[in-house]
């Protein structure tokens, strides 16, 4: 077993008209899944840097981070012990480009992102970051 991998990420959100929200979802071509944007932290860089750094690289997407989410847990392909910190963003600028990691971004309501999702944590996320919005 190696190292711990740390990574970071953002659930990127805007707000509907009825007062709702929708989520942007990515479609990462190489492992074929849809999740929310995330990676590694750079050497010397700090989670919050490098949760806006992803968002912006792979989704083109920027804005302030919020609520920060529980943190996902995992072994990644590689069986390194892996935790990812994440945010939830307010998308307040920027627009999609495809790019090598991501060739598809999706602005879906709640329910539409739930069904997907590939990840089971991704799905636990976008509930977390809900509960976040009701009163």
């Amino acid at each position: 077993m190696g190292r711990k991998v740390e990574a970071a990420g953002a659930v990127p959100w805007r707000p509907l008209h009825d007062g709702g929200i929708e989520v942007a979802v990515v479609h990462r071509g190489r492992y074929d899944d849809w999740s929310f944007p995330k990676g590694h932290l750079e050497a010397g860089e700090s989670s919050e840097q490098a949760a806006r750094r992803e968002v912006l690289e792979e989704a083109g997407l920027s804005g302030p981070l919020g609520v920060e989410l529980r943190p996902s847990r995992y072994e990644d392909r590689h069986g390194r012990p892996k935790v990812v910190r994440w945010w939830a963003m307010e998308v307040t600028g920027g627009e999609f480009v495809p790019n090598d990691e991501v060739d598809e971004l999706r602005w879906l309501a709640a329910t539409d992102a739930d069904r997907l999702l590939t990840y089971a944590d991704d799905r636990a996320l976008l509930g977390e970051l809900l509960g976040a919005f009701e009163p």
